[in-house]
């Protein structure tokens, strides 16, 4: 059946009115979906917050919930407690030690847990997640097809981490104290965190690699330098840069189409985090579309290479790049903000594309840095299936649950410790 976009439906009854936004996604009933509880008001100054980090939401967009492993009448299990996690980049940004979400006989002879969720959990999200993800893409295939000054990519991607709870002291005691309900996870902020353990890492190199059936692509080590444009406060530039070895300078990196990958915020539409309370890792799905600047004068690009090209390589420093004084910026419109240095291997098969990346990330306007460790699933097979001119439900569906199985099948256990 041809999937057919929401604002080329007829509909045979004219006293329905066309399906708003609310309508066209899943609520997550029964694996518990779990919306802001604050106001109007305080879902501003989180958009406001997103702008200032640089994260960027479309205004079309969602942000989900959903907990996988609920008993039959929708609760948490008894066995599921709150308890602190101390990671030291988290607790200095907020000021407290966050909670996540932990199976408390973890490391005790599990019983194996009845119902559908439990047994093909990737069906269930998948089932819940299809609708979403058509409606979003219609967007993204509008901006794809009317956005003239840049080059639009799409990914849907899954993350690998933990989804940690904060922000609110006074109900954490109590919160650890008895058992866990919607009601008392409501009370906290949430976050995704992606900074997965070494041995995590190792295992899906030496382990899932071989098993899942993807080839190695390539190895790439690659920095990008975060620009600010006075002409477009909310926006952050990303400039990709390689290293030329003989001069020991950056270059702006050139794609297969010869641009230079200069680009402005990735867009989020869609994001799904999953908290899988009977596996050692959550879950994030994410669609989001890479912006690539075609439109460049000269002259911005003459200023954009003039600051690439005085950075100076210092492994010593955070971020692996320094700036001469008074040369991290140009004219009176770039600034360098921030730097990323990062090395990552690829993995690809016709489903999938794996990256295993550590990266070294410098923020000039906090003076804050961060090593870290992450693992990416590019959904390649889904998407190509999304970009099609006619989309087949059915096919989006099966390539989806096939995806989701081998995220259930060998990302989310593990015998590591965030701790």
């Amino acid at each position: 059946m041809a999937y057919i976009p929401p604002h080329k439906r007829h509909l045979a009854d004219d006293s329905l009115s066309s399906p708003t936004p609310d309508l066209l996604v899943p609520q997550f009933r029964k694996n518990l979906n779990l919306r802001s509880s604050g106001s109007h008001g305080d879902r501003r100054k989180e958009k406001q917050a997103w702008k200032e980090g640089k994260i960027i939401y479309a205004d079309h967009s969602t942000s989900r919930w959903c907990v996988v492993g609920l008993t039959d009448d929708n609760q948490f299990p008894a066995y599921v407690v709150l308890e602190p996690i101390s990671l030291g980049s988290i607790e200095r940004r907020t000021g407290e030690k966050p909670l996540t979400l932990v199976d408390s006989r973890r490391g005790k002879e599990n019983s194996e847990m009845g119902g559908i969720i439990s047994k093909s959990p990737w069906i269930y999200v998948a089932e819940n997640v299809k609708q979403d993800l058509l409606s979003y893409f219609e967007n993204v295939r509008n901006e794809m097809e009317f956005n003239k000054l840049k080059e639009v990519k799409p990914s849907l991607v899954a993350r690998f981490g933990k989804i940690l709870f904060h922000g609110n002291p006074s109900a954490e005691t109590e919160a650890r104290k008895n058992l866990v309900t919607e009601a008392k996870l409501r009370q906290f902020k949430r976050l995704f965190y992606t900074n997965v353990p070494s041995s995590y890492r190792e295992n899906i190199i030496d382990g899932v690699v071989p098993k899942i059936g993807v080839d190695f692509e390539e190895e790439k080590e690659v920095y990008q330098v975060k620009l600010s444009d006075l002409t477009s406060p909310d926006s952050t530039i990303s400039c990709k840069c390689t290293v030329i070895q003989y001069e020991k300078k950056l270059e702006l990196y050139k794609n297969i189409k010869y641009l230079m990958e200069i680009e402005v915020n990735q867009l989020r539409h869609l994001v799904v985090d999953v908290s899988c309370i009977d596996k050692n890792l959550d879950l994030r799905l994410m669609l989001y579309t890479k912006r690539i600047l075609t439109s460049l004068t000269d002259d911005e690009k003459q200023s954009i290479n003039s600051l690439i090209s005085s950075a100076i390589l210092d492994p010593d420093v955070k971020g692996g790049l320094r700036w001469p004084l008074g040369k991290k910026s140009s004219g009176d419109r770039y600034n360098v903000v921030g730097v990323w240095h990062t090395k990552a291997k690829s993995y690809t098969n016709s489903l999938v594309r794996l990256r295993v990346r550590d990266a070294d990330r410098f923020d000039f306007r906090t003076s804050a840095g961060e090593v870290t460790r992450e693992i990416t699933l590019k959904m390649t097979g889904v998407v190509s299936q999304l970009r099609e001119s006619k989309v087949e439900v059915e096919s989006v569906s099966d390539k989806l649950k096939d995806t989701l199985k081998l995220v259930w099948d060998h990302f989310l256990s593990s015998a590591c410790s965030f701790t």
